[in-house]
């Protein structure tokens, strides 16, 4: 059975970092794309970050630009995906979820084949 489990979500002040976690598990994922999204409350689901396989073994990244230059995201390891977020903004307050793709190249705005549960983020003022 897949499974897909966030950690590392909590509260934390403006201006301060957590690190996310996604760790999968019930199959190699070396090859598949796996990334992050957020909702917040009252908004759509969005894009935050993912890797994506790429021949060798190695793995690209995309950060959205609401992001960018705060945000990073990282393959540990074929099954696992971190999410360093540095200098948090209020406006960063969400769900994050992990998700992964069997296709390896990650396509925004797609569906997507596993999910995690959820881990939240709130960003305080």
């Amino acid at each position: 059975q897949v499974q897909l489990v966030e950690s590392g979500g909590g509260s934390v002040q403006a201006g301060g970092s957590l690190r996310l976690s996604c760790e999968a598990s019930g199959r190699t994922f070396s090859r598949y794309a796996m990334g992050w999204l957020r909702q917040a409350p009252g908004k759509e689901r969005e894009f935050v970050a993912a890797t994506s396989w790429s021949r060798g073994n190695t793995y690209y990244a995309d950060v959205a630009d609401s992001v960018k230059g705060r945000f990073t995201v990282s393959r540990d390891n074929a099954n696992t995906v971190s999410l360093q977020m540095n200098r948090l903004e209020p406006e960063d307050t969400a769900v994050y979820y992990c998700a992964a793709d069997s296709s390896s190249v990650w396509v925004k705005g797609s569906g997507h084949d596993y999910w995690g549960q959820g881990t939240q983020v709130t960003v305080s003022s």
